[in-house]
């Protein structure tokens, strides 16, 4: 999904997929706040896990949790399948 920052404003609440940097085969569905970026205000970040990350076009965003969880599914399948490991 390309992302316009025109199209997202400061207090909306978004979806990303995120992995975890512990666990390099793990990721999952993430809520994140959309916020003014601290280190340049002309510009939107993303605030998840009490980190800030530029609100770049290299990033995937959804607007519900649903269009996320179904990305989350055709990115890695379904985790749910008895003998996945990963």
């Amino acid at each position: 999904m390309e992302i316009v920052n025109g199209s997202y404003y400061p207090g909306e609440v978004v979806y990303v997929i995120i992995r975890n940097p512990h666990v390099q085969d793990a990721a999952n569905v993430q809520e994140a706040a959309v916020v003014n970026n601290p280190e340049k205000p002309n510009e939107l970040a993303l605030f998840v896990y009490e980190t800030y990350y530029p609100l770049t076009d290299e990033i995937a965003v959804y607007k519900s949790e649903a269009e996320a969880e179904t990305a989350f599914q055709q990115a890695f399948g379904d985790t749910e399948v008895e003998g996945y490991y990963g």
